[in-house]
């Protein structure tokens, strides 16, 4: 009946439902109309209002809103290719007499600051800090900060400029984030020795795709070559490097054979010195600029191979009197390529690109299909055996 108590009823629950009242509308309309209707056990997805789930959407959240997308962005963005970043310093966040350094040392909740000749001591300023970044580190050696200074003589980091290069691994206690090594540097000088500890090529050609990933220039430098009993073979495995055009050094830091090439390749450039323990590369510094004093230590052994020593404990920035500055890191063993994938690898070994072209998959991996070209220039000696033995020890170890 027009007008009847029943038209009355769905008129206000359609009221209700404009009204945003869903929840409690849907809770009336299967009291009111089916009171013993059964519990069913049979729910499809065509059973599910669309309003209904935005409705619900809106009222019930296990995280906040849009936790789970920035979540899933910022994981993606840890593990992409380090690119160049915009500045963090925000319009008006900076005082008027603030003036721009250097960050050449960092520990927990400081770093020092090369400003205008001098080193400064400063705090971070919180705000860098408090900022989601997929880096677990605010500041990092080599940043051009912002730096302010108070009457007392305290100073702060109050903003971090744009980055031009950015070398990052993988945190160590955070693997979906990644801890920035340097930032601002030119080129990266990669350091092995021939002997104590043995010459560790897979290594090196990870610190290659790393430093084309991050817009670094490598250098390769064998040090310790007064302990190699024949040079020819030192110069033969480094053959397969000469041929890519990548530059190379040979140093002893006991002789002070190649010490002055080394000191034209690291003039007026921003270098990070990069390799295993027990290379040398602190020795090899002092001798390129005596005065440095950089720590040095012993060789050990260890599960049955021969490794050097951490020395140094935190990256630190050098200036060279002959221009530029070096970036002495900690030695370490392994290097993560965080973010790269299987099927990019082969793009950073540029004499297996220029072979793929003939394989027979357009997707081959050059580890196991059949009529690939890289394998097949392996097994004649038209590619060198240990880069293609470097890039399936790195392949075993990179997600799909």
């Amino acid at each position: 009946m027009p007008g009847g108590p029943v038209e009355k009823h769905l008129k206000s629950l359609a009221k209700a439902l404009r009204g945003g009242g869903l929840k409690s509308a849907r809770k009336k309309l299967r009291r009111n109309l089916n009171p013993k209707a059964p519990r069913r056990k049979d729910w499809s997805d065509a059973d599910v209002d669309e309003s209904d789930e935005l409705a619900y959407g809106q009222l019930e959240r296990f995280m906040p809103r849009d936790e789970g997308d920035r979540r899933r962005a910022l994981e993606q963005a840890a593990f992409r290719p380090a690119e160049v970043e915009e500045s963090t310093s925000r319009p008006g966040s900076v005082d008027a007499g603030a003036k721009a350094g250097t960050v050449v040392a960092v520990s927990s909740g400081s770093a020092r600051v090369l400003l205008e000749g001098r080193e400064l001591a400063c705090g971070i300023r919180g705000s860098l800090t408090a900022v989601e970044s997929e880096f677990t580190n605010a500041v990092a050696v080599g940043d051009e900060v912002v730096v302010s200074e108070d009457a007392s003589g305290g100073a702060m980091v109050e903003a971090v400029l744009a980055r031009r290069t950015a070398l990052v691994r993988p945190d160590v206690f955070h693997r979906h984030r990644r801890q920035m090594v340097v930032a601002n540097a030119d080129q990266l000088l990669v350091v092995s020795s021939w002997r104590d500890p043995t010459i560790w090529l897979e290594l090196i050609d990870r610190y290659l795709i790393a430093a084309l990933r991050s817009g670094l220039e490598p250098i390769i430098c064998v040090n310790k070559v007064d302990l190699a009993e024949d040079k020819a073979e030192l110069q033969d495995t480094l053959l397969p490097y000469h041929g890519l055009g990548y530059p190379t050094a040979l140093t002893s830091a006991v002789t002070g054979e190649g010490v002055d090439e080394l000191r034209r390749l690291l003039a007026d450039r921003t270098t990070v010195v990069a390799g295993l323990s027990g290379t040398g590369k602190s020795s090899l510094l002092s001798v390129v600029q005596p005065g440095l004093h950089l720590k040095t230590g012993a060789i050990s052994k260890q599960r049955g191979r021969t490794v050097g020593r951490h020395t140094t404990a935190q990256a630190t920035m050098f200036r060279l009197e002959a221009g530029g500055a070096v970036v002495d890191t900690p030695g370490i063993q392994q290097f993560g390529l965080a973010g790269l994938r299987r099927h990019e690898l082969a793009g950073f070994f540029p004499e297996m690109t220029a072979l793929a072209s003939s394989c027979r998959f357009n997707n081959c991996s050059h580890a196991e299909e059949p009529d690939c070209a890289v394998m097949a220039a392996q097994g004649a000696g038209s590619l060198a055996a240990s880069r293609y033995h470097s890039y399936t020890a790195i392949h075993a170890t990179l997600p799909e």
